[in-house]
């Protein structure tokens, strides 16, 4: 019998990892994005410096930015994962499998679609350069409510789903998938739309910073799914390599 500690440990471990391996993913794909951005930004300030605008020095440097990208992302994995494992642990006997591995990647796909890809596609994360820091309040709260409208909008697609079952498997599909849909729809549409990115930016380098935010979620997502499956997975070893 595992014990909820034996769970918790499990998670942590798995997100210290996932968290690791995240933070590499964006040191290669985000941080050359985040330093062309920055360069943009230099650019502007330097023009407004030639009109007497003084230009506030950083407080942390570029060098000590880029290791601490490392620690803010295992601290997240860690975090993250240990609140992967509560919900494992709260949610696994309503999880229609019998198979712990299988539930514990169906639990990260939920995540990942709630946390990460409703907000992202409402609100997609900008790089240094854009945004108006006036408004980073009314930004923050605006994403934190679309990532809780996110997991409600899961919620509803696996309320409508086993709503559905009963009219068979493509219904049960169809029901998901509506229930989702429609509550992010909803959600869109009431939102307000916020676009602070200037005419002048470049879009190649918005898009690229975008994706590989997106890229870095995904590869912690996907590793905590696989990783604490594997770590959850009661089968026999000679039964896990013929299935």
């Amino acid at each position: 019998m595992r014990t909820f500690g034996s769970l918790l440990v499990r998670g942590l471990i798995v997100g210290l990892f996932a968290g690791l391996l995240a933070g590499t993913f964006a040191y290669v794909m985000g941080e050359p994005r985040v330093d062309a951005a920055i360069a943009i930004e230099e650019a502007g300030a330097a023009h407004s410096h030639d009109h007497g605008h003084e230009e506030e020095a950083p407080l942390v440097s570029r060098e000590g930015q880029k290791v601490g990208l490392f620690l803010a992302t295992s601290l997240y994995g860690v975090a993250l994962g240990g609140l992967f494992a509560v919900g494992f642990t709260l949610l696994r006997r309503k999880l229609r499998t019998g198979n712990d591995a299988h539930a514990a990647l169906g639990l990260a796909a939920a995540g990942f679609v709630g946390i990460v890809l409703v907000p992202f596609f409402k609100y997609p994360p900008n790089p240094p350069a854009v945004g108006d820091p006036d408004t980073i309040t009314k930004r923050t709260v605006t994403y934190l409510l679309t990532l809780v409208i996110g997991l409600l909008a899961v919620w509803a697609g696996v309320a409508l789903s086993r709503w559905a079952e009963r009219y068979g498997e493509v219904a049960r599909l169809a029901g998901g998938v509506v229930g989702l849909v429609a509550t992010v729809v909803a959600a869109y549409l009431i939102l307000p739309r916020i676009n602070e990115v200037p005419e002048a930016f470049p879009a190649t380098l918005l898009w690229q910073f975008r994706f590989a935010s997106l890229g870095t979620q995904a590869t912690l997502w996907l590793l905590l799914g696989f990783g604490y499956a594997a770590a959850v997975d009661r089968r026999p070893a000679r039964e896990k390599v013929t299935v």
